[in-house]
C-alpha cells in the first residue's frame, strides 16, 4: 500500500503530462493555433475563426486521440510480451503479427496491378488496406495459437513468432521483387505508418479494440506479476499457464493488430517505453506499471506526432521513422549503461 502511495506523484505528473501534450499536438501544425481556440473548440464554445474549429474537430483531434491509442496500445503489448517471454527485448510485433498484417497489404497492393479500372481502385481502398492487414494478422494469430496449445515451453511460441515473421518477411520480399514501380512504392508508403488519416467512425472502431485489449491486460496484472517469478513458482500457487499465456497473446494481438491495420507497423514504442518507465518508476509490481506505461506510450506518441508534422511547415515527416529515431538511441543506451533489467 505504501508502496502504491510512493507512486501516485509520478503517474499524476505523466496523466498531466498528457493531457498538456495532446493540447500542444493539437495546437501545432502546418498552421499554429492557440490553446484557448484549441480548448473552445474541443467545448464547442466561440473561437476566433471557424476554420481552425474545423482543422481541430476534423482532423487534428483524431488524429491526437489515434497517437494516444497507438502509443499506449503498443506499450502495454511490450510490457505484456516482455513479462511473459522474460526476455527485455521482447516486443509487441515478436510474434509475427506485424509481418502478417504487412502480407496481407503487401498482397492487396501489389496484386492490384494484376486487375485494372475500377475493380483496381477497390483494392486499393482504405478499409481493404485495413481488412487485408487485420486478416494477415489474424492468421498469424491463430498459428501461434494453435502452437501455444501443443507447446509447454514459453520460450518455444517466441522462436515459432520470429520464424512466421521471416516467413512471411521473405513472401514480402519476393512480392516486392516481381511489382511494379507504382505499387511498390505505395506498400512503401503504408510501411512509414500513418497517424492522421482516420476518420471519426475508424478512430471508434479502434478505440473499440483497444479497450477490449486493456481489460483483457488489466485482467493479468496479479497474474503477471507471479510470473515475473518463474512459471514453476506460478503453478505451485495455482496459476493456469496455458490460459494466461493465452489471454496475454490475445490482448497483445488485439491491440498491436487492430493499431496495425489502422496506422501501420509503428516500431519502438512498445520495446522502448516499458523500460523508460522503468527508468522513472523502478519497480516489478504489474498494478503500477501497466497505467505507467499506458501514460507512457501515450505521451512517447504524442511527442513523436509533433516531432513529425514539423511545426509551422506545410508537410510530416513518416511516423515510424519518428519512433525509430527516438526508441533506437534510447535501446542502445539502456544496453550500453548496462543497467539491470526487472525480470
Amino acid at each position: 500500500m505504501l508502496q502504491s502511495q510512493k507512486y501516485v506523484l509520478p503517474l499524476l505528473l505523466l496523466f498531466f503530462g498528457v493531457i498538456f501534450l495532446g493540447f500542444l499536438n493539437i495546437s501545432l501544425g502546418s498552421v499554429n493555433i492557440p490553446f484557448k481556440d484549441v480548448f473552445a473548440s474541443i467545448f464547442n464554445l466561440e473561437v476566433s475563426k471557424e476554420t481552425w474549429r474545423y482543422i481541430i474537430v476534423e482532423y487534428r483531434l483524431p488524429k491526437a486521440i489515434t497517437a494516444i491509442i497507438t502509443g499506449s496500445g503498443l506499450a502495454i503489448s511490450g510490457l505484456l510480451m516482455q513479462t511473459l517471454f522474460r526476455n527485455p527485448l521482447a516486443g509487441p510485433y515478436v510474434l509475427g503479427l506485424s509481418s502478417g498484417a504487412s502480407l496481407g497489404v503487401a498482397i492487396v497492393i501489389m496484386g492490384a496491378s494484376v486487375f485494372g479500372g475500377a475493380f483496381a481502385g477497390i483494392l486499393l481502398s482504405k478499409w481493404s488496406l485495413v481488412i487485408a492487414s487485420s486478416l494477415g494478422s489474424l492468421l498469424v494469430l491463430i498459428a501461434v495459437m494453435l502452437a501455444s496449445l501443443r507447446l509447454r515451453d514459453t520460450m518455444a511460441i517466441l522462436i515459432i513468432g520470429l520464424m512466421f515473421a521471416s516467413l512471411t518477411a521473405a513472401v514480402v520480399s519476393v512480392l516486392s521483387y516481381f511489382s511494379p514501380a507504382a505499387q511498390l512504392q505505395q506498400y512503401v508508403f503504408w510501411s512509414f505508418g500513418s497517424l492522421g488519416d482516420l476518420s471519426w467512425n475508424e478512430v471508434g472502431i479502434l478505440a473499440m479494440f483497444w479497450f477490449v485489449g486493456i481489460i483483457l491486460a488489466v485482467s493479468c496484472i496479479k497474474n503477471l506479476n507471479t510470473l515475473l517469478l518463474g512459471e514453476q513458482y506460478a503453478k505451485s500457487l495455482g496459476v493456469s499457464i496455458q490460459k494466461n499465456r493465452l489471454i496475454i497473446i490475445i490482448a497483445t494481438s488485439l491491440l498491436a493488430g487492430s493499431i496495425t491495420a489502422f496506422a501501420g507497423p509503428i516500431a519502438f514504442v512498445g520495446l522502448a517505453v516499458p523500460h523508460l518507465i522503468r527508468q522513472i518508476i523502478p519497480v516489478n509490481n504489474h498494478s503500477i506499471l501497466v497505467p505507467a506505461v499506458i501514460l507512457g506510450g501515450a505521451a512517447l506518441m504524442l511527442i513523436c506526432d509533433i516531432a513529425a508534422q514539423m511545426p509551422g511547415q506545410e508537410y510530416t515527416l513518416p511516423i515510424n521513422a519518428i519512433t525509430s529515431l527516438i526508441g533506437a538511441p534510447v535501446v542502445i543506451w539502456l544496453l550500453v549503461r548496462k543497467r539491470k533489467f526487472l525480470f
